[in-house]
């Protein structure tokens, strides 16, 4: 255990230049008197680790000294592998890139791990396209991937529910989200970054101009918190129903959100043998009207009654073409 996390703190101190004892115990969840009492082990052993006292102080390694020691496990070869699938890779124009630098991996791993990580290739494949649906066109995806690594500003016109609006963005970073992309980005003068699907982007123009990526933007929270904002806001009502094993099955197939309520609301009717009342959220009366008649006669509506409306409504019209 040691001998790992000594290896951990070299790592760190070499990839990420000076770092405070707090830092370094909170990255490898130790105390900061393990951490001091590693960093004289490591010194004691010849690496040469500078301290400096003070606010922004901290340790790091003598400068232009550097160690090839990788020290990776089997695990850690494996998980290597599998961070390089080459999918998202070669959407982003970097599939021959991920493909020289995973050879040059497997070169430089010891002959032991060598097989070893090259069975994540053959036993793992990686699909990120659901059923039924063909990959979404990524036109821009290379050119938001160049602005955001190189912070650089870009106007694009973009379609949103709300229609067509011209916007000058600063891109933050990019998200992969079942098949499809999004771009994380500041937008025109707005301080909260914002969420763009870039198959909706219908002209894009990367400018000369930079910006200065804010340093607290964790992109990996902000994804959680925006997700989960939507998830949470999109659902404005509940609706009643009851159901069928079969339409508790479909119900279940929904959303998330709609089979977790279902589950947990579920109580046997008893004046309707077969048939199990659930509560669950629903977008709208109309949303939910297509939705629910979707299930066919293994769902009925008991409330609200404005939602029997809407299905009834609907039904008229189907019913007016058949």
């Amino acid at each position: 255990m040691r001998a790992s996390r000594l290896l951990s703190i070299l790592m760190l101190l070499q990839t990420r230049g000076r770092m405070s004892a707090p830092t370094l115990a909170e990255e490898l969840e130790v105390s900061q008197r393990t951490i001091l009492r590693d960093i004289d082990h490591l010194s004691a052993a010849g690496i040469p680790i500078w301290s400096d006292r003070g606010r922004d102080g901290g340790f790091q390694l003598r400068e232009g000294w550097s160690t090839n020691l990788t020290g990776l496990t089997e695990d850690e070869a494996q998980a290597l592998f599998l961070a390089g699938l080459p999918t998202a890779a070669a959407e982003l124009g970097l599939g021959s890139a991920s493909a020289s630098a995973r050879l040059k991996m497997l070169a430089s791993l010891p002959e032991a791990l060598r097989d070893n990580a090259e069975q994540v290739n053959s036993r793992l494949h990686f699909d990120p396209i659901d059923w039924f649906r063909a990959a979404v066109p990524t036109d821009h995806l290379q050119a938001i991937a160049h602005c955001v690594w190189n912070q650089r500003i870009a106007t694009m016109r973009y379609e949103s529910w709300k229609g067509e609006k011209i916007r000058t963005i600063k891109p933050l970073g990019l998200i992969l989200k079942a098949g499809i992309w999004y771009a994380a980005a500041l937008a025109d003068e707005s301080r909260e970054p914002r969420i763009y699907r870039l198959s909706n982007i219908l002209q894009l123009a990367i400018t000369e101009k930079k910006f200065r990526r804010p340093k607290k933007f964790d992109l990996a929270e902000f994804w959680k918190q925006s997700t989960q904002r939507f998830e949470t806001e999109i659902y404005r009502d509940e609706a009643t129903l009851l159901v069928t094993s079969r339409g508790m099955k479909h119900l279940l197939e929904l959303s998330a959100a709609v089979g977790a309520a279902a589950k947990r609301s579920a109580v046997a009717d008893s004046a309707n043998a077969g048939w199990t009342k659930v509560v669950v959220p629903i977008e709208s009366n109309e949303f939910a009207a297509g939705q629910l008649l979707s299930i066919g006669a293994d769902v009925r509506v008991l409330e609200p009654q404005t939602l029997r409306t809407s299905i009834r409504e609907l039904l008229d019209r189907i019913s007016f073409f058949y």
